[in-house]
Parts: C-alpha cells; structure tokens; sequence
C-alpha cells in the first residue's frame, strides 16, 4: 500500500475512467544475437512532455566527470564519481547514472506525473527518461564552499589565475546488463541542462547469472526450483549436490509490448521507466530429501557461474514442525545517498535482520506477502531488489503473495482500479517469481510444510463467492487433512482487520463479507496480511467480534486455546520495509497488539502449538508474541 495524496488520487480516478470509456477456551560473452538489448522507446506522450534542453549558461571550458572503474564495470561495485572544472558551486547541480546510455536526458517536466501515480512523492529528476540514481553534488560537504579546487591556469610566476571547484560522490552499481552513463547536471532536479557527460561505461560480463532465488514447487519438499537473471537467453544449468546433478534452465523474458497502459497518459512501465530485464531462468532441482542441506552453482561455461551456494529444502507435510519468517511490503532502499523512486526506508535493516535469523539454520522458509519491489513500472528496480533479498532468498525458499503494487493498474482486471503497479500489472512479479501457482495470473496456491497447510490467495484477483479463486479456495480448506497438518494458516495482501486510518481505506468490507465466512467455516487458526504498514494483532475475531480472548501463560505469553476453535487470530505483517503507518486513537475491541517498528514475524509451529513472536528488526527484540494451541496445551 502507498499513501494517496490529492495528485494521486485525481491520477486515479482518470486512469479508472480511462479504464471504464471472553477467555478463549476453544567469461566469455555470448554472440551479440543472443543478448537482449535495451533502448528507451519513444511515446507521442514522451514527445509532448519533451521540454527542448538548452545548454547551461556559459559552461566552464574546464568541466570534467570521472569514473572510478579502472575498466569495465564489475557485478557490484562503490564507484566514486568526481566532478572538477566548476567556477561557481551551485546548490542545484547534480549527477544522475543513466541506463541505457542512449535514454534521453532532455526534461520533460510532465515526468512527476509518472511517479505520482505510483503514490511516490518525493522531489524526483524529470527528466524524459528515469535516472536510476540521482545525487546532489552539495552531498559532497566540500562543495558549496570550494574545499576541493584546483588550479586550471598560471601567470608567469606561477601564481594560480583559473580555480576551479569539485566533488566527488560514491553510487552503489550493480550489474543490470545494460550500459551506464554518469551525466552532471545544473538546474535542480525540476528544471535540467547538461554540463558534463562521463562517457558510455559497459559492464564486464552482461550476460552474468546473477540473483538467483529459491521457491517451493509442492508440498513433498523433494524438489527446489531456483530462479535468476541473465543477459543470455540460452539454456543455463544449476548444478547442485556438489555437482553431482544438474538442471537445465528454461528462459523467459517480457517486453514494452507486455505492460499495461492507457491512450492518455502512458503507464511508466510502458515508457518513462522500462528497462529491458534480460532473461529470466528456472530451473528444478529434483531427487532432494526434506530438511537437508545442499550445495549448488548455476550458469553455464560461456557466460560464466555464480559462486556456490547452499540451501536447506524445508520440511516435507505433516513431519512435526516448521520454522518460518513471515513479512509485507518491503521493497528497496539505496546503499548510498543517492535519491531514487520509492525508498522504502526499513528495507535494509529487515533483510539484515532476517538475514542474521537464516544463520541460526532455524529458517526453513521465508513468505513475502504483498508489495515485493515497489518498482511500479520502473523495472530497473527489480534488479535492485533482487539484489538485495539475495543473500536470504538463495539459502531457503522464498514464497510470496502478490500484491496491488505488481497488480494493480487500468485494464489489468484487479479488483481494485489503481495505478499502484505503474503499468507492470502483474507480469514482472510473475516472471521474477514463479509460485507453484494454478495457472498464469492465477497467482494464488496452497503448499505444505511440517504442521501447516499454507493458503496463498490474491487480494487484488476477483474473490467474490462466484469467482474462480473463491471456488478454489473453498476445495482447498475442505480437503485439508488435519491429522497430517493440523494447522491451516491463510495469506493474502490486503487485510480484513486494521486500525489504520488510511485513505482509501485499508479494509474493503466486501473482501471481508465475500471470503471471512470461509475462513470460520473451515476453521482456519490464524491469517497473515499485509498491505498497512505496521504490526498488528486481533483477539479470534469474526465479523468485528472477539470470540475469545487469549490468556496469560505460565511464561506470561498471550495464548488462544484452539481445542475448542471459535474463530482465526489475524495478524498484520506489512513493517517489511516501506514508511510505517500509525494506528487510530480509537481502539477497537479486537485489537490486542499494535506496534509501528520495521520488523518481521518469526513463526514456529509444532503438531499442538504454534508460536508468533513479532521481531523488531533494528534491535533483534521481540515485540509481541503469542501462541496457539490445541489439546489443552
């Protein structure tokens, strides 16, 4: 979920017009053909925006732009960028990395719209095609007041009579395959001229496997399936069990052509933000026993492998118990100061944090329920994410719910017409993670580990009583066979219940009307949601009534009986990440727990009893925990 705000919201309502005219007792590279290319396609929208670049007023002959790089530029690197030859520092000037180096760097002031839409209002570069970084040269403190000068021409005595001011700021790269260009602006952000351009920088190895991240295929835990991103569409391999056996990988890609759109105001996916994102390869590892541990590689000889990994299959359904993390709405955030779109400022430090949690190996899956990237048509930033989840998603599966960040847009079908996915309408996140789904934009599955049968849905597909989705959740909660997992736990983005004052509001009462009967008729113990930022926990709640209240045990941990079930415990798990929501001053009756930290859940789950603990990931304390059980435990 993002914030609307009145541009947003009148943003909204055209692209839908558009879219309508007590106690609870119970190496080497490959040949050019084969590397996918990217270009910034040009839209009559683009060239209407288009504001005729003028040069900067009498630039110093003296500008300069360098790049640390030493060469082409590796997988990942902190490259500092300096500037020199400037007469007169101005709190305006900036640098941008531009990809691919061919983009337009003319301002389109019209461009704001395209992150408006998405719910991002931060003061953002308009250029006519999106920057994927961005840093203010006064960032640099030497700066403004010419601490860095040089002397650019001397009298005859030597004396200095041309000083020039510089700068030099560090970007954080990452291999996203295509060409990059650092390019010294003045003007600000809002009004831009070009002072200085670096020169086109190429990466070493475009079509490098990189990213790669794991996922549940089915419930025996005998089979992984690994998914990464190259610049190569051929098959790769993942070899794996110390290179015993290998898989052969299936590439897929998509295109401008894919995304959603409307005539009147091109999504952001469809022009100002594409970025070709190569290929995207998924292969399965098959012939693995449940809860062990192996070795694995994937790529190919001529475009070179990824360094070896190991990951731990999780436990196969209905052995004793299952340990897993659980969070929404994380997105990315920059590892430098530069400003990008959509910062999602808790990001890092719940990655960190969950990432400290897989080196206890008491991780054995890990749910990402809703809001993924946040790239919103601004595919560049998939590859950013991806990066940044990748030292959590390659050691265990990484499972996810969509959310209307990869769904929602005008003409998608979702339930809900919002600009939210910048025109992706679900593609991208498809293509980046491939759930053992029932079919394509189905995105919804079951899966089970251990004790419990897991339901995915999506909130943001139809999930009224005559819909596909509903009629197939209804078969899947009445087939679960409880002597073999014994807990049913149901997850989807948008909530049912939340204290959250938000506009639109952050509970849709037809969802809860439509699907929460389902959920007490089939006896479901507990629900994960996301979408509202923040954490927070109900009594077993129904249609706005606590059933049951949990009790105090001897460890003073709130615990809901189930042996006698009443009704499903609810629990919002979206501090994942993105700018953290308040709660209302009036609290509802079924509110029990309601903490505004970036943090994550942390769930382990017995035949008899389930334990949530609600971990704030800047301190690694435990926020809120509770447990439910059955059999009088």
């Amino acid at each position: 979920m993002g914030s609307l705000s009145s541009p947003r919201g009148f943003l909204l309502v055209l692209l839908g017009l558009c879219a309508v005219a007590g106690p609870c007792s119970a190496l080497p590279l490959p040949p050019p053909l084969m590397l996918h290319e990217s270009f910034a396609g040009k839209s009559e929208f683009r060239t209407i925006n288009r504001r005729p670049l003028e040069s900067c007023f009498n630039p110093s002959p003296y500008l300069s732009i360098d790049v640390s790089t030493g060469g082409p530029l590796p997988d990942e690197a902190f490259i500092n960028v300096t500037v020199g030859g400037v007469f007169r520092p101005d709190g305006s000037h900036w640098v941008a990395m531009i990809t691919p180096s061919n983009s337009s760097v003319s301002g389109c002031p019209l461009s704001g719209v395209n992150y408006v839409e998405t719910g991002d209002l931060a003061k953002l570069p308009l250029l006519c095609h999106y920057p994927v970084k961005a840093q203010l040269v006064k960032s640099d403190p030497n700066y403004l007041g010419c601490k860095k000068a040089a002397c650019q021409k001397r009298d005859a005595s030597g004396a200095c009579k041309v000083r020039t001011c510089g700068a030099t700021l560090t970007f954080h790269l990452i291999n996203f395959r295509t060409d990059v260009e650092f390019v010294f602006f003045a003007g600000g952000f809002q009004t831009p001229c070009v002072l200085k351009r670096s020169g086109v920088l190429r990466f070493a190895n475009p079509a490098k496997p990189l990213s790669g991240h794991l996922s549940s295929t089915d419930s025996s835990a005998t089979s992984m399936k690994l998914t990464w991103v190259s610049g190569d569409g051929r098959p790769q391999q993942v070899q794996y069990a110390g290179g015993s056996r290998s898989a052969t990988s299936v590439a897929t890609t998509f295109t401008q052509k894919d995304m959603c759109s409307v005539p009147v105001l091109p999504s952001p996916a469809k022009d100002f933000g594409w970025h070709d994102p190569g290929y995207i390869h998924s292969a399965v590892m098959t012939g693995l026993q449940p809860s062990q541990s192996y070795d694995y590689r994937y790529g190919s000889d001529s475009v070179g492998w990824s360094d070896t990994a190991k990951f731990r299959t999780p436990p196969a359904a209905g052995s004793d118990e299952v340990s897993f993390v659980i969070y929404g709405d994380m997105g990315k955030a920059p590892l430098d100061p530069s400003v990008e779109h959509y910062i999602q400022p808790g990001s890092i430090s719940v990655t960190r944090a969950v990432a400290k949690e897989m080196q206890t190996g008491k991780v054995d899956s890990i749910f990402h329920i809703g809001d993924i990237s946040y790239a919103t048509g601004f595919l560049v930033e998939w590859d950013f994410f991806l990066h940044l989840i990748r030292p959590i998603a390659s050691q265990a599966a990484y499972m996810t719910a969509i959310g209307n960040h990869e769904r929602d847009y005008a003409g998608s079908r979702s339930v809900y017409v919002t600009p939210d996915s910048g025109g992706e309408c679900g593609v991208a996140y498809e293509s980046y993670f491939p759930m053992p789904a029932a079919g394509k934009d189905k995105p919804w599955y079951s899966i089970e580990q251990g004790s419990v049968h897991f339901l995915v849905m999506s909130t943001e597909h139809p999930w009224s009583e005559k819909s596909e989705q509903y009629k197939w959740m209804e078969k899947d909660l009445s087939s679960v066979d409880r002597t073999r997992t014994p807990w049913v736990i149901f997850i989807g983005h948008r909530p049912m219940y939340s204290s959250n004052l938000g506009i639109p509001t952050s509970v849709d009462p037809n969802f809860v009307d439509s699907v929460e009967p389902l959920l007490l008729k089939n006896k479901v113990d507990l629900v994960f949601f996301g979408h509202v930022h923040n954490y927070e926990r109900t009594c077993a709640v129904y249609q706005g009534d606590c059933r049951c209240m949990p009790r105090k045990d001897v460890n003073g941990i709130d615990t809901y009986d189930n042996s006698n079930y009443t009704a499903p415990v609810h629990a919002i798990v979206g501090a994942g990440g993105f700018k953290l929501d308040g709660f209302s001053i009036i609290r509802q009756s079924w509110s029990i727990s309601r903490i505004s930290e970036f943090g994550y859940a942390r769930v382990h789950a017995t035949k008899t009893d389930v334990l949530v603990q609600f971990v704030s990931s800047s301190t690694m304390e435990i926020r809120d925990q509770f447990r439910i059980v059955k059999g009088g435990r």
